[in-house]
């Protein structure tokens, strides 16, 4: 940026600039001056229609006139302009002020000014060029300098527009990235447990975790098969995703961690990932409400189905297994045992092992099942459970 002083000197830097801007400029490309909008600013009708023509005569195109700041202004609100060749001395409203109200505008701010001034006007140029004006032009104008500062004001707005531009695309691209791994969290939450999600995430390769005391639970509907032999695709789908859906909510409530479904059986656990005291005592209560959840789909869909359920508190080993799916399980006699109390249950009940029936029996009313046959196990004694002490289930 170069300010021009009037006299010898300033003749000499002008022919100087001149002579370096005719050796060193090159023409713009043909259809850039058409995008290119300037607002020339003059309060002089004459003046404003000179310089006007000339930057026709440079190719110049799309060009807009103000006699007056105010109407500048207006004109700056309402269109966008890529350049302001802006008159310092004007009536009502200086081209100081119009600048002042430009740089604080947010969206006129960026907006490049070029003061036009007079030599006896200097120290207004000086002023503007202080405020955060792209450059200045002094009365008459010299046409190579013209066209050597217009072009470089354009260029310099042209590349703030491309940086502001790879910047929203930036901001824009962080931003879908982060709703993708949102999306990809989400995923991974519905898989496995927050906290062993998180651990995954911090690199952990191999996840096994042994419990010493859990409580499993496994449930099955009696007669959905049969049910869903005769209808189609569609309605067993949305009816099996009614039932697991509110067994979802109920484990979300009581705290719990759903394990997986199998065809219409559940499996869910109290006491891990996260370590509770109580988890047999929330177990017993979701089995409860389960039962009479299934009474509730019953009597929406007219369905008649019972469920089946099983439960069983003892050490378990819990972990992640596989690389492109991940799954979040449990192994040992615990979670057999909890599943044979299922399959050995009768509909409409919730069949629980002797450990469970200890764990529970000051809070809880059980009825005494006797020993009965568990395959791969033998005799074991079990219960049925009733609801809480003082508390008529359903």
């Amino acid at each position: 940026m170069f300010l021009v002083r009037s006299g010898p000197a300033a003749a000499g830097i002008a022919r100087v600039l001149a002579d370096r801007a005719a050796r060193t400029l090159e023409p713009p490309p043909e259809d850039t001056p058409l995008r290119n909008a300037i607002l020339v600013v003059d309060d002089s009708r004459t003046l404003r229609k000179i310089l006007v023509q000339s930057l026709i005569e440079q190719g110049h195109r799309n060009l807009t006139e103000a006699a007056d700041g105010c109407e500048a202004l207006a004109l700056m609100r309402a269109h966008e302009f890529d350049l302001v060749l802006l008159d310092i001395e004007m009536p009502h409203l200086s081209g100081t002020e119009v600048l002042q109200t430009m740089k604080s505008d947010p969206v006129l701010r960026g907006l490049p000014v070029i003061v036009i001034s007079g030599s006896d006007h200097e120290e207004g140029a000086v002023q503007c060029i202080e405020m955060g004006a792209e450059d200045f032009l002094h009365k008459p104008y010299n046409p190579v300098l013209l066209r050597a500062r217009i072009s470089s004001s354009l260029e310099k707005k042209r590349l703030r527009d491309l940086d502001r531009k790879r910047l929203a695309e930036l901001d824009f691209e962080k931003q879908m990235l982060q709703i993708e791994q949102e999306k990809s969290e989400r995923l991974l939450l519905n898989i496995l447990p927050k906290p062993t999600a998180e651990r995954l995430k911090a690199g952990e390769r191999t996840i096994a975790d042994h419990y010493d005391s859990v409580t499993v639970l496994f449930t099955d509907l009696v007669g959905f098969t049969h049910w869903a032999s005769g209808k189609q695709p569609g309605e067993v789908v949305t009816l099996l995703n009614q039932i697991v859906s509110a067994f979802d909510v109920l484990a979300e409530q009581h705290g719990l961690e759903k394990i997986k479904t199998i065809g219409d059986s559940y499996m869910l656990v109290g006491g891990l990932p996260l370590q509770r005291a109580d988890h047999a005592a929330a177990v017993a209560d979701i089995a409860l409400e389960m039962i009479t959840a299934i009474q509730m789909i019953n009597w929406e869909n007219g369905t008649q189905f019972a469920i089946r359920i099983g439960i069983h508190t003892g050490p378990v080993v819990a972990g992640v297994i596989g690389k492109r799916k991940f799954t979040y399980d449990l192994w040992g006699a615990t979670v057999n045992l909890a599943s044979r109390m299922e399959s050995s249950s009768v509909p409409g009940q919730v069949h629980v092992s002797e450990s469970t029936c200890q764990a529970l029996h000051e809070n809880f009313d059980f009825t005494e099942r006797g020993p009965i046959e568990c395959k791969g196990i033998g005799s074991v004694n079990t219960y049925f459970l009733i609801g809480r002490k003082g508390r008529t289930n359903g």
